[in-house]
């Protein structure tokens, strides 16, 4: 074989198995047979004259050597798309696929309401939406966007700051009619708290006051989840009192299903970022998505977006 047989195909089939270590994951990925991975790897080695992958029983990795040519990859693939989108035009900004990453419950009542919208503008443009609460490496995964919220500490992707969600402390109508109401943050440690088992030190409960002064509250319950919905099911049910993002139960106190408790006290807010992989920020299809997303953002309830 010679160097006419490194094709695009094979270049694209090796990058994905170096950023997620795993032939069959990217087999599965590509809707192809696992064999035929293997077969772009063994020609493309074979093309190039040295070994790019090493591989075990458990995980494949890069050679020293194919980590120099992944490098060297990703940008020859970045920039055939972005030729490709240059030489359609528009229609070039208007087809393909985006992959996004979110935060589960937000992506789930919100944020595929505004990929809906998206779509409706970009009919050709096909979207993957992942939902995960879980920190994933975004370039291993595949995915171009993640909406995140939290504090972020990847200095490897590119930050959009969207806002602040904020919080406050809501409890049902019938779990406040059965167990009392708090008059202030003193009396919350006598109830029933509905706690985020993924978020570090929930048995304490830091809230603000109305004039600005900090309060840090024991905060204990008997059930514990790792997911917003389910939190807000429980919150249906009466069973007891939580902290909650507003675009969490916006709707369920507009019904009344839910009632603000001590409205003068409230969790501090949480930032809401995007993370855009550098390699992809370039693709006209994706820059559109992240305009689109920045500008609508706002329009979540309880997201202050930055001045």
């Amino acid at each position: 074989m010679d160097r006419s047989d490194v094709t695009l195909e094979r270049m694209r089939t090796f990058v994905r198995v170096a950023e997620r270590g795993s032939l069959s994951a990217v087999a599965r990925e590509l809707g192809v047979g696992q064999s035929t991975v293997t077969r772009h790897l063994r020609e493309l080695e074979e093309a190039i004259g040295v070994p790019l992958l090493s591989r075990t029983t458990r995980r494949v990795t890069m050679t020293d050597e194919g980590s120099r040519y992944y490098a060297d990859s990703i940008q020859i693939l970045r920039l055939v798309e972005q030729a490709g989108d240059e030489a359609r035009g528009t229609r070039g900004a208007s087809a393909g696929t985006i992959r996004i990453s979110c935060t589960a419950a937000l992506g789930v009542l919100h944020i595929s309401q505004l990929i809906f919208a998206f779509q409706d503008r970009y009919p050709d443009i096909g979207i993957d939406l992942s939902l995960t609460d879980e920190r994933i490496d975004l370039v291993r995964e595949g995915v171009d966007i993640a909406l995140r919220l939290g504090p972020l500490t990847d200095s490897s992707m590119k930050l959009r700051a969207l806002g602040q969600s904020r919080r406050l402390l809501v409890a049902a109508p019938a779990y406040l009619a059965a167990r009392g109401r708090p008059a202030g943050p003193q009396d919350l440690p006598g109830h029933e708290g509905i706690r985020m088992s993924n978020i570090a030190g929930s048995d304490t409960l830091a809230l603000q006051g109305p004039e600005g002064e900090r309060h840090a509250v024991p905060f204990g319950g008997r059930f514990r989840v790792d997911h917003g919905l389910a939190a807000r099911e429980a919150l249906i049910a009466g069973r007891g009192i939580a902290p909650a993002h507003h675009w969490l139960v916006d709707d369920l106190l507009g019904a009344g299903r839910l009632e603000v408790v001590l409205p003068d006290y409230a969790p501090p807010p949480v930032p809401l970022s995007m993370l855009i992989v550098p390699e992809r920020a370039g693709i006209a299809r994706v820059r559109l998505l992240v305009d689109f997303l920045a500008e609508r953002i706002g329009g979540i309830p309880g997201i202050q977006k930055p001045r």
